[in-house]
């Protein structure tokens, strides 16, 4: 049976006048099992692969390769189906006329091995079709409590609207959760990367045709191993009080404040989707009204609840002093993820606005991620933006925008500037 715990780090010291709490709540797991084996609900993958044009026989042999890497990881009696995409969705398998998924096992594996040879390269690119073909598809499967997509795409979005995958991604948003990997040079980011926020996912840079079965072995293997589902944060704050953000700060950086919903009028729930043997960080800010030297105060109650049971709880308090000494201090938690939250904006920042040739603000942007990765310990992303900029001076962000960039090491900064680092203890 899983297991949860959670740590609270803040200064819970406030300045006389002052309203802003600031808190890390790391929650931990332990004892998820596998998915779909809790007894509390089924599990269900879908493999959706780009079989446009541009992905070309070549790209299309790796897909297979991939696919067949992936269901091989899938476990016995979990419900699963392969999405042929281009400008449409097509079901790969199971194939007949019953559009439904199936359950996995030797026989189903095999079936949907075979049928992979069925993929060719053909037509153009309609990410938001796949996306309702998906959802469809985890619609025929009512006991579901666990729903994963793992979705490939090589190129842009031609083929439909922003306005369409815009409204593609509502339909599907809460339904299920979906991790997506472009393939090569040729597809955009931020258009990924806004499919993978919504639906609770990661987004990723498949340098090579030969890295993706690596990657999606990978993925399968890690979203069999959430064996618990339908678990979000939920933040109570008192009559008075005003959460400004909720936020994941780490592993990966989500800004859940939007995905509230309302469990009383003091309390939201923010969906974090399934679970594994994992931490998750998050950073709480929440603003109350002032109180004089001396008070004290509750400022945050913050739960992990799976369905409706609470499994885990910290406490975010607030007291009024006048000693300098404690209320000046800055809590190292709070300190490196807000450094971490403005690396990762920096980064996004500057290679837009280098893509659009306005090389002042790319200057300022990127040379301020190299200050904040210096500063934060970020070794990881310092290594990356030397590969788009020369650093004259880590310490006071003075670089200069390198004009021999390769666009994969472009494309792997941006993809990897939501990953974060823990703070070191």
């Amino acid at each position: 049976m899983a297991e949860f715990s959670a740590a609270v780090y803040q200064n819970e010291f406030l300045p006389e006048g002052g309203t802003d709490v600031h808190a890390i709540v790391t929650i931990t797991c332990s004892g998820a099992g596998g998915a779909g084996q809790s007894g509390t609900g089924d599990a269900g993958e879908i493999i959706v692969v780009d079989t446009s044009g541009s992905m070309e026989d070549a790209g299309v042999a790796a897909a297979r390769y991939a696919a067949s890497a992936a269901l091989d990881q899938i476990l016995d009696g979990v419900w699963f189906a392969v999405i042929a995409g281009n400008h449409q969705a097509r079901l790969c398998f199971p194939d007949g006329y019953s559009a439904a998924m199936v359950r996995m096992d030797a026989s189903t594996r095999a079936a949907a091995k075979a049928s992979l040879n069925r993929l060719y390269a053909d037509g153009g690119t309609a990410m938001g079709t796949w996306l309702l073909a998906a959802a469809q598809l985890f619609d025929t499967v009512p006991s579901l409590t666990q729903r994963h997509v793992i979705l490939l795409t090589d190129g842009e979005n031609q083929h439909e609207t922003p306005e369409q995958l815009s409204q593609a991604i509502a339909t599907v948003r809460g339904r299920f959760q979906a991790d997506c990997r472009g393939l090569g040079a040729a597809w955009q980011v931020d258009e990924v990367r806004r499919i993978a926020q919504a639906l609770m996912g990661t987004v990723d840079l498949i340098p090579r045709r030969e890295d993706m079965a690596m990657e999606f072995e990978s993925l399968m293997r890690t979203a069999m191993g959430r064996g618990v589902a339908q678990a979000s944060l939920r933040v109570w704050a008192p009559q008075g009080a005003e959460v400004l953000f909720v936020r994941q700060v780490a592993p990966t950086l989500e800004d859940m404040t939007n995905r509230r919903q309302q469990v009383n009028p003091l309390t939201g729930a923010y969906p974090t989707g399934s679970w594994g043997d994992e931490s998750r960080d998050f950073h709480i800010a929440v603003r109350l009204p002032a109180k004089a030297v001396g008070a004290e105060q509750l400022a945050a109650r913050v739960q992990l609840a799976v369905g409706e049971e609470v499994v885990a709880q910290g406490l975010v308090k607030a007291k009024w002093s006048g000693d300098d000494s404690l209320t000046a201090r800055i809590n190292p938690e709070v300190a490196h993820y807000t450094g971490q939250t403005e690396l990762a904006s920096a980064i996004q920042q500057g290679l837009a606005a280098k893509a659009v040739g306005d090389d002042t603000t790319a200057t300022d942007r990127l040379g301020r991620a190299v200050q904040l990765a210096a500063q934060t310990g970020d070794d990881g992303a310092t290594n990356r933006l030397r590969r788009v900029v020369d650093i004259d001076d880590a310490a006071t962000g003075s670089i200069r925008l390198r004009r021999d960039v390769d666009k994969l090491d472009e494309m792997a900064l941006d993809t990897a500037s939501t990953k974060t680092i823990r703070v070191r203890k």
